[in-house]
């Protein structure tokens, strides 16, 4: 990695700001050719599984919408460690 990117990912790192690590930042680190810790894959299956039941149980077009939103919402913001508790479990 050249320094100029090195500065970049330095400077636009959620870590250096405080944030948290979401799915998507997982998503992003898989699809970069990084391994993902066993926990990490983990993570992401319950997510995808859970995002699945949601979406498949709305019975209209604008609750799939909205939830569908709300799902965009916690992949890029909740920190991927919430998808690890059991109720994510399915």
């Amino acid at each position: 990695m050249n320094q100029r990117e090195a500065l970049l990912k330095q400077y636009f790192s959620k870590s250096s700001i405080g944030g948290t690590i979401s799915i998507n930042d997982l998503r992003d680190k898989e699809f970069n050719g990084e391994l993902l810790s066993k926990e990490e894959r983990q993570a992401l299956s319950n997510f995808d599984k859970f995002r699945l039941a949601v979406l498949n149980a709305q019975t209209d077009d604008e609750s799939f919408h909205k939830r569908y939103q709300e799902l965009q919402v916690m992949a890029n913001l909740d920190d991927y460690k919430e998808f690890l508790k059991e109720k994510y479990f399915l």
